[in-house]
């Protein structure tokens, strides 16, 4: 009597289990595109202020600490991280050409593990884009060591001094070579999905007046020349990466007329942002709008500024997230951001984005921030497509599914080869959301009962490389 029960539960058990298979069937159905805004942070590693802690942990101890940024990042809802792997004329990964950093395990140390290597395939793991952060032309810090092999070392006629740094020389041909080649070693032999550059290429006042014999217009040509030049040679490389840089958030004094600075980029930094856009030799920019909403250097004036000169090319400004009760500005609360957030979104031109800097302010919760990132950040979001540089879209995949235990198997099958990433869609009533991004690897995910009990809908969607939407494999029951 008990074995014959048994059968027949075990005969039920199959049989709804069987039933509930059936119900999920691929249709001929779409989903709504997934939201796309560009929500980033800057991991700084140079003064290891965001990663590593501190210099000479051990490999592990490293590894730990760069996983629970990226993990965290997830969490709040970021979709890349903007990685520095080149501080000063040194390597946070395996360089052909230049020493393992400082920041590290000592000046020349092989911390004994590539952290650009596993940066990339934890972030992408988890949905995330990695954008490797190269400081072009700073190449020494307060005397401190350098190791063997590196440019300061080897090339000393490049070196300018400017203040307690030295730099290479921006207008020499020889430096500029040298860094474009280091670049674009990074972009050919690892899958980072952007080359971002930061604001320093002739140094901030009072040092800008190295001895290099040029007036701001040459040096300007020469910027120009470097930055147009990068563009070319990521994009005949892999034309997916993109090419972001941050410039000082004000492009000279008087543009918008009511802001002042001490600083013009245009004159002192030989940054010409604003003929960056015109041309296209960027992908995005990200200028350092670090001020307050409300001030003569307002960010709303200055994010409508660059969006009205920008005719392509998406502005996604970068918000000081540091400043957040600081000695620099201790009435600023974690509201300002959540506003900053909204203004951009309210006068971008081509499509939203945001970058905090840094991880550090992000990572402790500086006065209460993630409660703002949770506000405005309510679910996951792709990055924007970069159409321009390329319009493949990926086939419909062929998507299955199955119960296992504790959830349902959600198993596809791809029409090509095309897709960068896959991004997991679940829907109720007509109501979706993105669920998670996985990389163009995985050919499966367990959804928790918890959730597939609660959804009527499942789409599997391929995203190219340069972002394009591809048609999604659409489940109903």
């Amino acid at each position: 009597m008990l074995v014959a029960m048994k059968r027949l539960f075990a005969m039920l058990l199959f049989c709804l289990m069987a039933t509930a298979v059936q119900a999920w069937q691929q249709v001929n159905e779409t989903a709504p595109e997934p939201a796309r805004e560009f929500r980033a942070a800057w991991v700084s590693t140079v003064y290891n202020l965001d990663w590593p802690s501190r210099a000479g942990l051990s490999p592990a101890q490293q590894r730990a600490e760069l996983l629970n940024i990226i993990e965290k990042a997830r969490q709040m809802r970021l979709n890349a991280i903007i990685l520095q792997v080149r501080p000063n004329g040194d390597a946070l990964y395996n360089s052909r050409y230049e020493p393992w950093s400082a920041w590290l395990s000592g000046a020349g140390v092989n911390p004994g593990y590539d952290p650009l290597a596993f940066a990339i395939d934890e972030a992408h793991k988890r949905g995330l884009e990695v954008h490797a952060w190269f400081n072009p032309f700073r190449a020494t810090i307060s005397g401190r060591p350098v190791g063997r092999g590196h440019i300061a070392l080897k090339r000393r006629d490049l070196l300018k001094k400017a203040g307690s740094t030295m730099i290479l020389n921006p207008s020499a041909p020889d430096a500029q070579e040298h860094v474009l080649k280091v670049i674009l070693d990074v972009v050919r032999r690892y899958d980072i999905d952007g080359v971002h550059l930061d604001d320093y290429f002739y140094p901030y006042p009072p040092n800008n007046n190295i001895a290099d014999g040029k007036t701001p217009a040459r040096r300007r040509a020469a910027i120009n020349h470097f930055v147009s030049t990068l563009y070319r040679d990521v994009k005949d490389i892999k034309p997916y990466v993109r090419v972001g840089i941050s410039p000082f958030g004000i492009w000279q004094p008087g543009y918008p007329r009511q802001v002042e600075a001490q600083v013009n980029a245009y004159e002192h930094l030989a940054c010409d942002a604003r003929l960056w856009l015109q041309k296209g030799w960027v992908d995005y920019l990200a200028p350092q709008l670090y001020w307050r909403i409300s001030g003569k250097q307002s960010f709303t004036a200055l994010m409508q500024w660059w969006s009205s000169i920008n005719p392509n090319r998406p502005v996604w400004p970068g918000i000081a997230s540091v400043r957040i009760k600081s000695k620099e500005d201790p009435g600023r609360t974690a509201a300002e951001i959540g506003a900053q957030i909204a203004a951009t979104r309210r006068y971008a031109r081509q499509s939203s984005g945001q970058l905090f800097w840094s991880w550090r302010s992000l990572g402790s919760n500086r006065g209460g921030v993630l409660r703002e990132l949770a506000r405005y950040y309510p679910e996951a979001a792709l990055p924007p497509a970069m159409p321009w540089c390329g319009n493949t879209r990926p086939g419909r995949p062929a998507v299955a599914a199955q119960n296992v235990r504790g959830g349902c198997r959600i198993t596809w099958r791809p029409a090509d080869r095309s897709a960068r990433k896959w991004a997991v869609q679940l829907g109720r009533g007509g109501r979706w959301f993105l669920y998670c991004v996985l990389p163009s690897r995985a050919n499966a995910i367990v959804l928790p009962a918890s959730v597939s009990s609660r959804i009527d809908r499942i789409a599997i969607r391929p995203i190219s490389a340069c972002g394009n939407s591809g048609a999604p494999g659409v489940l109903a029951r």
